[in-house]
């Protein structure tokens, strides 16, 4: 589990829009409403609960000082 600034990767950034999964699953109308991922994979929910909680972006913190 990552605790304090999660180090940025432009490659991982791009593939995440980019990817045929992300695409298919858009198209074809399977995206679960927001905050329903417990239905979907409660397991990964917990971790990505937890993980959000515990990391930070550090493009965040830079957008929030340039507003």
């Amino acid at each position: 589990m990552k605790f304090g600034m999660r180090k940025p990767s432009l490659k991982k950034r791009i593939s995440a829009r980019t990817s045929i999964k992300r695409q298919v699953v858009h198209r074809a109308g399977l995206k679960m409403p927001k905050g329903w991922g417990w239905l979907k994979n409660p397991k990964k929910a917990a971790y990505n609960k937890v993980y959000n909680k515990t990391s930070f972006d550090i493009f965040k913190i830079i957008r929030k000082l340039f507003r």
